[in-house]
């Protein structure tokens, strides 16, 4: 795992405290590494919206916010909807097969919830990436980075793995029936389920 993927690791699972600082220094220390790979990750994960600017020119670790949460979620349901809808006629059972793939992996235990994460946006990309709409997927894949740092709750207190895995599967077997108005219908649901959840959720949180 390179220090990108470590610092992401650390968000999620609380190890880096929300609202405080990153220091250059210490997070070279933490690592490993020296500050140079350490600042490179530091913007690149500032420009994915996992850091926010502190200061002049300083970054944290932002409070996680239902608002973002289900902002997010209405994003994702309405450009997701439109990236399968243009990409459906082209799914043959190459995309097909490469998404059953990464649900299979998906169901291995150990993960990491980054691993989670990156799984989930690939199995997406799989049925996606034949719409040939390099610019609008480069905004959804955006959006699902972002959404990647709510994981924790989702397969942590909400339980919502196992769900998540079989609406999966239940998207591919319409995509398979050349079901596309029930597909699109279904990949919304899927998308705004979720959302509806983990918002309820952070709502009832008081430090939220």
């Amino acid at each position: 795992m390179d220090i990108k993927q470590q610092i992401k690791d650390d968000i999620l699972n609380n190890k880096l405290a929300r609202g405080v600082p990153l220091r250059q220094v210490e997070l070279s220390q933490r690592y490993g590494v020296s500050r140079i790979p350490i600042r490179d990750a530091l913007l690149s994960l500032k420009a994915e919206g996992w850091l926010s600017p502190h200061g002049k020119a300083g970054v944290m670790v932002p409070a996680l916010h239902w608002k973002e949460a289900e902002d997010l979620s209405l994003m994702r349901a309405e450009l997701e909807c439109l990236l399968l809808d243009m990409a459906f006629d082209r799914i043959s059972e190459k995309e097909l097969n490469e998404a059953k793939f990464i649900s299979l992996q998906l169901d291995k235990e150990g993960l990491s919830l980054i691993e989670r994460g990156e799984l989930n946006w690939h199995f997406h990309q799989a049925l996606y990436k034949v719409a040939d709409r390099p610019t609008l997927q480069r905004v959804v894949e955006g959006l699902n980075q972002q959404a990647v740092r709510y994981l924790g709750f989702q397969y942590g207190p909400l339980g919502y793995r196992a769900e998540s895995q079989h609406q999966h599967e239940e998207l591919l077997s319409l995509i398979q029936k050349k079901n596309k108005y029930a597909a699109i219908k279904f990949l919304r649901q899927h998308i705004e389920d979720a959302g509806v959840l983990l918002t309820k959720y952070l709502k009832g949180m008081t430090d939220f």
